[in-house]
């Protein structure tokens, strides 16, 4: 079923926009918040509650690709899931792809002020339309999906080994890129 009919069914109010939502994306937020949480009941509640706050969102939302706006969700939920675990000492592994991006794009009050979320996506986008595509599918798999090295390289056919090295020099070359644009880490 095509976006825009799913849409259409959220705004009907039709409990079939779950079931097609959940047919069309719901094993990719599976996959997104089990990356996340590594939990596969976790994950599953997450891609019910994915689904119950896209429910509650569309109307009066009408997302222009419904594809990106559940999978934001599902893994803001699963971020959300995996804070509380962290605090709670039970679990911390997609923290380690954000670790490996913290050289790049820090997370301090200094950036904040001087550039909002919307210019440092932007910048990050260019950045990311620059790359070759195989580039910046490793980079989106494993900072948006929290791929796992083992699962790029299943991906890839590339060795871990060659995955981590390249990650890295694509993280040095953005925080080049955002130091010239004024962005410091």
């Amino acid at each position: 079923m095509e976006d825009e009919q799913i849409i259409k069914l959220f705004f009907d109010r039709s409990e079939d926009a779950l079931t097609a939502l959940n047919d069309k994306y719901g094993s990719m937020c599976l996959h997104i918040a089990n990356n996340i949480l590594s939990d596969v009941r976790d994950a599953e509640e997450c891609v019910n509650d994915t689904c119950l706050a896209v429910w509650n969102a569309i109307p009066p939302e009408k997302p222009d690709c419904l594809q990106a706006y559940t999978c934001r969700i599902a893994r803001n939920l699963a971020l959300k899931r995996s804070g509380y675990e962290n605090a709670l000492k039970r679990r911390a592994n997609h923290g380690v792809c954000l670790n490996e991006l913290s050289d790049a794009i820090s997370d301090n009050n200094e950036i904040e002020s001087r550039f909002d979320a919307e210019q440092l996506r932007e910048m990050i986008n260019t950045f990311l339309s620059g790359l070759k595509k195989p580039d910046r599918v490793l980079f989106i798999r494993r900072y948006w999906y929290s791929d796992s090295y083992e699962q790029l390289s299943r991906l890839s056919g590339m060795r871990e080994g060659a995955i981590r090295t390249k990650l890295s020099r694509i993280r040095k070359k953005l925080k080049e890129y955002l130091e010239k644009r004024g962005v410091s880490a």
